[in-house]
């Protein structure tokens, strides 16, 4: 819970920042976001400029299809972006998602449901002189509702991302 109320107090702190001299971020972003702590992989990721301050949102959607078990999650995210030098920028978010879970295999896999979290996001990123973007982040998660009695209470989740803009 503590690094829950820090990471929190660091986001709204942080929309304080002068901006003035911040490179602009592309209206749009499409592409991959490879990480996976949660067991669910690589995730279709969409990132959407808002407003004139280099905010955006970021939207991922993940899913796996195997013999153990089926799972989707999907995650939103606000984003604030602050330039470091260059194309170089970082950023911090907050966000939630909903992760839904079907085991295959009977008994052997009890975490089927839905769950809830809470996330939060921060990372680094290079944006080419090309339309293309990569980035390192590491996003913590949070959960506080399951279906049933199972519920991972935290997630760490660290992934490069490869994005076109446009």
């Amino acid at each position: 819970m503590k690094k829950l109320f820090l990471l929190a107090a660091f986001v709204f702190g942080a929309t304080f920042y002068n901006q003035a001299e911040a490179q602009t971020i592309s209206d749009n972003a499409l592409g991959l976001r490879f990480g996976g702590g949660d067991g669910v992989g690589a995730e279709i990721s969409y990132q959407r400029a808002v407003g004139t301050n280099n905010n955006r949102l970021e939207f991922d959607l993940g899913w796996r299809d195997n013999s153990d078990y089926d799972a989707f999650k999907l995650t939103g995210l606000y984003q604030w972006v602050w330039n470091i030098e260059g194309g170089f920028n970082w950023y911090a978010g907050a966000g939630a998602g909903l992760l839904g879970v079907d085991g295959q295999r009977g008994d052997r896999f009890d975490d089927d449901g839905t769950y809830l979290f809470l996330a939060g996001d921060i990372g680094i990123e290079y944006n080419f002189d090309i339309p293309l973007l990569i980035s390192l982040d590491f996003r913590p998660e949070f959960g506080f509702f399951s279906d049933n009695d199972v519920l991972n209470e935290f997630s760490p989740d660290i992934a490069l991302g490869v994005r076109y803009q446009f």
